[in-house]
C-alpha cells in the first residue's frame, strides 16, 4: 500500500502534517520579502508572516478589538448590578 503524503495542497489550501521542529516553525513565522500570509509550520492553511508589517497591523487591530470587547463587557456587568430587578409570578391556576 501506498504511503501517504504528509504535505502538499488539496483544493489551493496547503497542508503539512510532518513532525514541526524549532527551526522549522522559528523560519516559517519569519519570512522576510514575503507576503502577508504564508504556509503554516504544521496543519491546514495559512498563518501570519510576522516580518511583513501588514502582519503587524492586524495583530494590533485584533488586540485592540479584544481590549474593547473586554473593557466594554465588564462595564456593562458593573451597570447590571445597580439596577433594581423586577420580578413577575403568575399563581393563577388554569
Amino acid at each position: 500500500m501506498a504511503e501517504k503524503p504528509t504535505s502538499g495542497e488539496i483544493l489551493g489550501v496547503p497542508y503539512n502534517f510532518e513532525r514541526p521542529s524549532i527551526g522549522r516553525m522559528l523560519s516559517s513565522y519569519w519570512q522576510p520579502g514575503e507576503g502577508m500570509l504564508v504556509e503554516k509550520p504544521f496543519g491546514v492553511g495559512y498563518t501570519l508572516n510576522l516580518a511583513n508589517w501588514r502582519s503587524w497591523v492586524v495583530v494590533l487591530v485584533a488586540g485592540g478589538l479584544l481590549w474593547h470587547q473586554e473593557q466594554s463587557s465588564s462595564d456593562e456587568s458593573e451597570d447590571r448590578a445597580d439596577e433594581p430587578v423586577e420580578v413577575i409570578v403568575d399563581d393563577t391556576d388554569d
